[in-house]
């Protein structure tokens, strides 16, 4: 028994921690989903409850407006809006904040994405034809990225990271197509007055916004009255979801919000009295955007109650020998396997390997041919988004099962497919092992910063962070380097974000790269002393002369972030501490890294060039 005081203080806010992390894990959410859907299955299959209870009508009419819907309608435009609601919200943050930002990351998964949704678009009508179950294609363009996430933690590699992030940017794009498929395509009778009447609850949550509201409450009323209009406009319901996520402010958390919870914390330790408690308590919710603090809110619920509930109401099918035959000999039924399991592969790889064959600086560590054709077959699990547009395309309820029979083998097949592509590139075209020995990413001039003659003959690669290690040992080492090698030698540096810290660091030297002064910047930071915060790196930058609050913008909106992780990217699954890691010509110098030892090692380099 630990009967240290402190520990046994930390003990409730470390069980916290662990239970928001197992909450928040893709693959055991994915695994709460599969449990429904089994459930699912076992009930539909065991007398006529299934049909009976998800049928049960429940609801209210207020004046001429009739609310009272079935349990499962109730489900797929009542419950599900929440659904739809985090996915606004994680397309929104992508947008201003993730990997969409940046116009030249964003071409390889927007490409891929395009080609996901039209090559299974198309096969699928191909197959289908002029049938009535045609309106189905909706169903064959979307992944679902509980599922698809989830399995990809199992299936995919270990060493490559970047698998991960461009599966989830193609998911968004995915689910804003989807949603806007959704929106043209499967609204019908569309109630003008309600729709207007929805637009002002939109106008009203934008004015919130404006007006800088940041508690849940005046946001919770209007997001209900906008579903309830567009329950009434005839629109799908859950877009109000996506709407108004849409509308919530995103932002890096901002300085000053930062400092007035930290002096409003001290308040209270000063008086820890109670209405000081719960203005600290108010002051930390205001430091955090609407944005990420609902995401974070709500992801669980999302995950282990909206969606497996979802799957429990949609997922439910006779699978006796006749509807399974039937099933399998219809068209609608193989129209949707083709159009999740091959089309999605196909039109996700080949689009992607276009991208990369046309722009070779799109080429990423991990994502090469066989590791995307892998996450392309992934994104066949359409599963939710896919039995919602199929619940909604189609009115004949055996039609409806045999959708249901597709989508569910779809996803199990792309599941086995994906795992054999990633099985077969593992043993006939292995990525190597996560190894630091060698530079994982060649120099590129267009984005690297370098110092020194861009074709010079020897190459230092610097990972590090802006700490003490660096500025005081490691850069001086460099510098000394250059100097005994002259135009022989160029030094690229790239950053290593450890901590905090290291990430203020590195948002303030890209910040002054954005107006040409980077490694100006750099060389007035080397002379700072103790950890860099906020402060520190303002007063450089007047400094040497940058305009400051062009500069301070840029770090706030975290601009940068994006360059920043993904050079921490290259050291994932390393063995790394604070001090830098250095690579001259390519390969990681593992002895002492001072000038001496450098720059003999860059001589004997071009001694042998």
């Amino acid at each position: 028994m630990d009967r240290n005081p402190e520990n046994q203080n930390l003990q409730p806010l470390r069980r916290s921690i662990r239970i928001h992390r197992w909450l928040t894990n893709d693959v055991y959410a994915a695994i709460a989903l599969a449990l429904a859907t089994v459930a699912a299955l076992l009930w539909a299959n065991i007398g006529s409850s299934y049909e009976t209870f998800w049928h049960s009508h429940f609801g209210f009419i207020l004046g001429s407006l009739d609310f009272e819907l079935t349990l499962h309608e109730w489900v797929d435009e009542g419950i599900m809006a929440i659904f739809f609601f985090m996915v606004g919200l994680d397309v929104r943050r992508d947008l201003t904040l993730g990997e969409l930002r940046s116009k030249r990351r964003a071409v390889l998964p927007v490409a891929a994405a395009l080609g996901g949704l039209i090559v299974p678009a198309a096969l699928f009508l191909i197959i289908e034809g002029g049938s009535e179950g045609a309106a189905a294609w909706g169903a064959v363009i979307s992944t679902d990225t509980a599922f698809a996430v989830g399995m990809l933690a199992v299936v995919a590699p270990r060493n490559a990271p970047r698998l991960r992030v461009f599966l989830l940017a193609l998911a968004v794009i995915d689910d804003i197509a989807a949603l806007t498929v959704i929106a043209i395509f499967y609204t019908t009778d569309l109630n003008l007055i309600a729709l207007g009447l929805a637009t002002l609850g939109l106008i009203g949550v934008w004015l919130l916004e404006r007006a800088n509201v940041w508690r849940v409450g005046p946001y919770l009323v209007l997001a209900l009255y906008t579903w309830g209009c567009f329950f009434a406009s005839g629109v799908h319901a859950t877009l109000a979801g996506v709407l108004i996520a849409l509308l919530m402010p995103v932002y890096p958390p901002r300085r000053d919000d930062l400092q007035t919870a930290s002096h409003v914390f001290d308040l209270f330790h000063q008086a820890p009295q109670p209405d000081m408690a719960k203005r600290a308590r108010e002051a930390l919710t205001f430091s955090v955007p609407m944005n990420q603090r609902l995401s974070s809110a709500i992801a669980p619920y999302v995950n282990y109650l909206v969606v497996p509930l979802f799957a429990l109401a949609n997922a439910g099918v006779t699978l006796s020998g006749d509807a399974l035959a039937t099933a399998f000999t219809s068209r609608l039924t193989w129209g949707l396997i083709a159009g999740l399991v091959v089309g999605k592969a196909i039109g996700i790889t080949l689009a992607s390997m276009l991208v990369l064959k046309l722009s070779p600086g799109s080429r990423l560590p991990g994502l090469d041919a066989p590791r995307i054709a892998g996450v392309g077959a992934l994104s066949g699990m359409g599963f939710t988004i896919s039995l919602l547009v199929a619940g909604m395309a189609l009115d004949d309820p055996a039609a409806t099962d045999q959708a249901r029979v597709g989508i569910i083998a779809a996803s199990l097949l792309a599941l086995g497919l994906s795992w054999t592509i990633f099985r077969l590139s593992k043993k006939f075209n292995p990525l190597p092992p996560p190894s630091d020995a060698h530079l994982a990413r060649d120099v590129d001039p267009e984005a690297d910063h370098i110092r020194g003659p861009v074709d010079a003959p020897a190459t230092l690669v610097v990972y590090a962070s802006m700490n003490y290690t660096y500025r005081r040992q490691t850069a001086i080492a460099v510098s000394q380097t250059r100097a005994a090698l002259g135009d022989q030698l160029r030094v690229v540096l790239r950053h290593a974000p450890v901590d905090d810290a290291a990430v203020t660091g590195a948002l303030a030297l890209e910040a002054a790269g954005s107006q040409g002064k980077f490694w100006e910047m750099h060389d007035e930071m080397l002379g700072i002393r103790g950890p860099l915060d906020s402060d520190l790196v303002r007063e450089a930058a007047e400094r040497i002369g940058l305009d400051v609050g062009r500069f301070e913008r840029r770090i706030e909106k975290q601009t940068d972030r994006e360059r920043v992780d993904d050079d921490g990217l290259d050291l994932a699954g390393f063995e790394t501490s604070e001090k830098p890691v250095i690579y001259l010509n390519g390969e990681r110098v593992a002895n002492a890294a001072n000038s001496l030892t450098l720059t003999l090692g860059a001589r004997k380099a071009l001694a042998g060039v």
